[in-house]
């Protein structure tokens, strides 16, 4: 009876505190939360432009708005019918998965530049050839999206669209290199520009440039192999927490229980949550090699 007293006797503790919080900070609070998701949707709606994909702001934003209820209902999915835990780990939930679509937006967009350098070997190849046979720089850059699929015949056809329309090709190139943030890329426009204006043999320079992009993918495949084991061991410290509360609950419920029902379980739960995805970010910090 008495333990029972003082879980109510708690929870009526936290609610009120953070009624109280919500009364005297709910202005600043409701300001910092609609700024912040006009800012998440902004920096999305950004990354899919310059991936191509065309998507209204409504539908963007009630994908978002789904979203974040979904996070919350996994809370509702674990603790239900308990108030308590639901409305603690619910909004816990969103917190931690707030900027996720942005930051896997921001991972397919870092993917889709890591396969343009890719293309990049056999289409600055493709370039250096047609420059040999007597074509311009824009005819050159017209073989290479008719020639080579996605990316980078998205990414030229509009560097080749923009000059169409009146945009200078230095200008389009510098463009090119604002969507598509690399060393190699940006190494490729600054040459173009350069040499258009000085002069110069650019096919040389393409070949050039074609032989340091492959001989930088050999040394970065290297590192990635002898860094594997240590990207597996991260993985597998973050994850083992989970799985043995996993095999707790499914050995002795009642003793785990606590966990979960009762606010020193719920503070455990967070801090535990919280130092996961700091050793998870620190460990993943370690093994990020940058050549």
């Amino acid at each position: 009876m008495l333990a029972t007293t003082l879980k109510f006797l708690s929870i009526g503790w936290v609610g009120g505190a953070l009624l109280v919080g919500l009364l005297l900070n709910g202005e600043q609070l409701y300001s910092w939360v609609g700024y912040k998701n006009k800012s998440e949707q902004d920096e999305m709606r950004r990354l899919l432009d310059l991936m191509f994909v065309n998507i209204t702001p409504g539908r963007l934003n009630l994908f978002y708005f789904l979203y974040l209820c979904g996070l919350f209902s996994l809370a509702i999915l674990f603790f239900a019918p308990s108030m308590g835990p639901i409305m603690f780990f619910g909004g816990f939930f969103v917190f931690l998965g707030w900027t996720l679509p942005r930051r896997m937006l921001s991972m397919m967009h870092k993917k889709r530049i890591k396969k343009f350098v890719l293309q990049m070997i056999d289409g600055l190849s493709l370039m250096s050839n047609g420059l040999r046979s007597g074509l311009n720089v824009p005819q050159a850059l017209q073989i290479v999206t008719e020639e080579l699929p996605n990316p980078i015949s998205q990414e030229f056809g509009l560097v080749l669209s923009q000059n169409k329309l009146g945009v200078t090709l230095e200008d389009a190139m510098s463009n090119l290199s604002v969507r598509m943030p690399a060393d190699d890329i940006e190494m490729f426009t600054t040459s173009v520009n350069i040499l258009k204006e000085t002069g110069g043999n650019l096919a040389e320079t393409f070949d050039t440039i074609s032989t340091t992009i492959r001989e930088r993918i050999k040394v970065e495949s290297k590192i990635a192999a002898m860094v594997s084991q240590g990207v597996m061991q991260g993985v597998i410290v973050v994850l083992m927490p989970f799985a043995l509360a996993a095999i707790l609950y499914a050995i002795d419920p009642e003793r785990i229980a606590p966990m979960f029902t009762t606010i020193p379980g719920w503070i455990l739960l967070m801090a535990m949550m919280s130092l996961q995805f700091l050793g998870g970010f620190t460990i993943w910090k370690i093994v990020q090699i940058k050549v």
